[in-house]
């Protein structure tokens, strides 16, 4: 598995995946807009957007984080193929959206949950990695730079 910046040829696999593991939690399966403009959501504003692949070159994760001019972060789309979770690839998405938050100046990411009754493994996941409860549906991170 590697970890690279989103590239447009990756853009079906990668649509494919966020609905395949959407679906797999039992969601209707459907897209934010922003994983289908990633251009306009995240690189031209000077941001990243990361997927994880495979040795086939097939997408088996994403993650997104925008930065904002109060040193904060926000994280969005981490998503893991559904058959290929608790393999360390979410974890190494996030460890990459969270070094590019710190190169970026940022002393603290957030991020938003989904439902309790449906993404109840990303709470237990961002909570291993430290994050704490703003509110229910919202989660947070101070993070040290190095």
């Amino acid at each position: 598995m590697k970890i690279i910046k989103y590239m447009p040829e990756y853009r079906d696999d990668l649509i494919f995946m966020v609905l395949e593991a959407k679906n797999a939690l039992h969601r209707i399966p459907t897209l934010n807009d922003d994983l289908l403009n990633l251009n306009e959501y995240y690189f031209n504003k000077g941001d990243m957007f990361w997927i994880a692949v495979d040795e086939r070159n097939r997408v088996i994760g994403s993650v997104g984080c925008n930065t904002f001019s109060d040193h904060s972060a926000v994280l969005h789309r981490l998503y893991v193929k559904y058959n290929l979770k608790r393999q360390g690839i979410g974890s190494a998405l996030l460890e990459i959206a969270e070094e590019f938050a710190r190169e970026k100046g940022c002393t603290i990411i957030n991020l938003h949950l989904g439902e309790k009754e449906t993404y109840f493994e990303s709470r237990r996941f961002y909570s291993k990695h430290g994050y704490t409860y703003i509110d229910e549906n919202h989660m947070g991170k101070k993070i040290q730079h190095r």
